[in-house]
Formats: structure tokens, sequence, C-alpha cells
């Protein structure tokens, strides 16, 4: 079953709620008038209302199924609500006057209406950096219990082709124990995806066949995931065609449950992870959707600023998906 068939049919009628910060740009418009018209989930676009029923009026789309919130006319109880909420999360490092400057922002306010669950999950980034959306995050709805830091996942599809990449967004040079919570992050990320999850923990090495500090760290890295999660099939440090395949798998890593089998691919550090999944996308013709930020209490979801609407579209049940997990 395609990826996204498949995550239609987990969500539908679960009343899945997303907020969408960016209400004025025509790709985030039209993506939610599409989710709410396929009944997938909740859209709340943020911003003036009068602005964002001109973008809807443009693209002669129907906002009726669509929830319009206006920041600047938001209830003052609401608002007060929220304000304090923040102070307290922000635990006296904010002051009440810098936390309702921070809430001018709508990926704050939007990462507040999350956090207060008024919302299941954000998607933002269509017109924004990076940091931007992940700065709210990280400072407000913060990694999950057992989690000390957040990466970033691909999703690499083409046919009935399905693997997870990571980290290929966030964590520029991760340590071992980086690493190891990617890898238990992705296996969890693999699972909403009916991926059944062999993590390869990649290497230019392969069970000791090279050193150097670069694959201790690896080496590393995959005791401590296997550790911490005894139940998942984890194994490396691997080549990438050792983890891929089988034939060679065999020969490099013979006994491994994961070697010539893997779908799950944590690479040591951004650099290999970045050129990984864009040298996949390029020359092998695969589909790269994310990328899916790991390791949060709450889905939050950072968009490309070259996203088109289709791609606002899939991330966002992505994203309501994941609120489900």
């Amino acid at each position: 079953m395609d990826l996204f068939t498949s995550l239609a049919q987990k969500i539908t009628g679960k009343d899945q709620t997303i907020v969408f910060p960016e209400g004025t740009e025509p790709r985030i418009v039209g993506a939610a008038v599409r989710l709410a018209a396929d009944g997938l989930v909740k859209p709340i676009i943020l911003g003036a209302t009068d602005k964002v029923q001109a973008v809807a009026k443009d693209l002669q789309a129907d906002l009726s199924g669509v929830q319009v919130l206006d920041p600047v006319t938001y209830p003052a109880a609401d608002k007060q609500a929220m304000l304090d909420a923040l102070v307290e999360r922000r635990k006296g490092k904010n002051t009440p006057e810098q936390a309702a400057k921070m809430l001018e922002d709508e990926n704050y306010f939007g990462t507040m209406l999350v956090y207060m669950g008024k919302a299941d999950g954000m998607v933002s980034g269509a017109v924004h950096a990076t940091g931007d959306t992940v700065r709210p995050a990280l400072q407000i709805i913060k990694t999950k219990p057992g989690s000390h830091r957040i990466s970033g996942a691909f999703i690499m599809q083409k046919g009935d082709e399905r693997y997870v990449f990571a980290d290929c967004a966030i964590n520029i040079d991760p340590d071992a124990d980086t690493l190891a919570e990617i890898a238990t992050q992705s296996a969890h990320t693999a699972k909403i995806f009916d991926i059944d999850p062999k993590v390869a923990m990649l290497s230019f090495s392969t069970k000791g066949s090279a050193k150097g500090d670069m694959v201790t760290k690896v080496q590393e890295a995959t005791a401590k995931a296997q550790a911490a999660a005894p139940d998942l099939a984890i194994d490396g440090e691997m080549q990438f065609d050792a983890a891929f395949v089988e034939k060679v798998g065999l020969q490099k890593a013979p006994g491994s449950k994961v070697a010539g089998h893997a779908n799950v691919f944590v690479f040591p550090e951004l650099q290999s992870g970045n050129i990984g999944y864009k040298i996949a996308q390029r020359f092998g013709g695969f589909e790269a959707v994310g990328p899916i930020l790991q390791g949060l209490n709450k889905p939050v979801s950072d968009l490309s600023r070259g996203a088109s609407e289709e791609d606002v579209y899939k991330v966002a049940i992505i994203t309501a998906a994941q609120g489900l997990a």
C-alpha cells in the first residue's frame, strides 16, 4: 500500500488538529483546505482573517472546514492563560513582558497551542528558517521523557521500497550517546510508517575492518543503542553495502540480523546523512519525505522553504500520524 494511503487510513476519523502558523502563504492555505476537504485533519491557520480569506479567494479555495485564528484578536482571557503558561514553562528564563513579545511570533503562538493541548501538532517552515520552527518547540514542548535531543529523519520511498535515513537535518557531529538515541528514535519512526525496523549503524568500516576515532564512535553508539533497546534489531558498525546487500552482509558480518536486510540507516554525522539522502533522491529516484523531527514530546514538523503545496499536505499527514503514535 502507498505510504500516504496507509497513513491517511490511520488518521481518518481521529480528529487530529494541526496548526499552521504561516496562514497567509498560499501553499499553506491550499494544503489546509485540501486536508479539511479530505477529512484527514482539522486545520488551524494562524493569521489576520481578512488576509487569509484574501489568499483563499485568490486560490478559489473554500475555507469552511478550516479554523482561522488571528493571534491579535485572540480572546484576552485565553491570551492571558497562554502567557501565564509560557512564563511558567520557561521557569524564570523570560519575564512576562518578554513572553508577551514572544507570543507575537506566530511560531511561538502555534507552539503554545500544541503545548496547551489546543492542537495535536504543528507544521511550519514554508517561509521560516528551521531554527524559527525548532527553537520554540525545544523551549516549550521539549523532548520526550528519556530523550535528551531531537534528530531529523527522512522516509525514502520508491515503489514498494521504504527506508528511514537519519540524522539528515539536525545534529552536525553527534557523539556516541547522541547516535545511539538517533538509532532508537529512528526505529520508532519506522514503526509509524509500517516498517519493521532493522537498524544499521553506518561507517566506512564493518565489524572492525578499519580503525580510527570515527569508527570507535559508531562502535560505542551501537553498543549503547543495543543496551538501551535490546528488543530492537540494531547492529554496526557496518558499511552501506554490508547493511543493504544480503550477499555482502553474509561475507562481512556473518550472523548479523541486520546486515543485508537493513531498512533504517543511521549515518555517523550530518554531512554524510545529508549527502546520502540526496544521492538516493537524485541518482536513485527515491522520494525523500521529511525532515521528520524525532524526539519531541509532541509533533512539530519543519518544512523546506521550497516546499510545494503537495509537500505541505503530506507533511501534515505525517505530523498527524506522529500524534497518534
